[in-house]
């Protein structure tokens, strides 16, 4: 009788513990769409569009696909990071960045800084803008940089820019942190 009681117990004990078990799983949640570009990327990426014409923009590109290293703990400082649009030639050659703020700007202020000198210590241009930029802003700033005769397209994808004024446009809050 005794036995019997004890094995009824276990089954029930187990019965319970494997109910709860179940219950406790996650469940995955339905899949939705999601809009690639928010409404300041869309329009960015209009104008540049409209701007430089015979160039191939790319949107939302991983920073390991801009940059390589040899070491993993070098790549893990950038995995995970990602530069709003590149400006590719006719060849297929990165020839600028373009970066604009996004909501939580002013609170990620010192890693935006951080992402423009990983780009701009291998070598790329990167143009940064605290707002939409004007189609005019982007002409200003993009096409003679893009298009100087006096310089090859080789060496401007190769040599590391200069830090300029002209070349990163940030908002009040940026100038007040340096």
């Amino acid at each position: 009788m005794y036995y019997f009681i004890t094995i009824v117990g276990l089954l029930l004990i187990t019965a319970l513990a494997l109910r709860h078990l179940h219950q406790n799983r996650r469940q995955d949640s339905p899949l939705k769409r999601r809009g690639i570009l928010n409404i300041a990327e869309q329009i960015t990426l209009m104008r540049l569009q409209a701007v430089l014409h015979r160039h191939t923009i790319l949107a939302h590109v991983s920073f390991d696909a801009l940059l390589t290293t040899k070491f993993s703990h070098t790549r893990r400082k950038y995995q995970g990071l990602v530069a709003d649009f590149v400006v590719l030639d006719q060849q297929h050659q990165v020839l600028a960045i373009v970066e604009i703020a996004d909501e939580s700007y002013v609170n990620r202020l010192n890693q935006k800084h951080y992402q423009d000198s990983l780009l701009e210590l291998a070598g790329y241009r990167v143009f940064r803008y605290s707002s939409i930029p004007t189609e005019q802003e982007l002409r200003e700033d993009l096409i003679p940089d893009l298009f100087d005769p006096m310089s090859s397209a080789t060496s401007k994808i190769s040599s590391p820019m200069p830090h300029t004024e002209h070349m990163m446009k940030y908002n009040v809050f940026a100038a007040k942190s340096f």
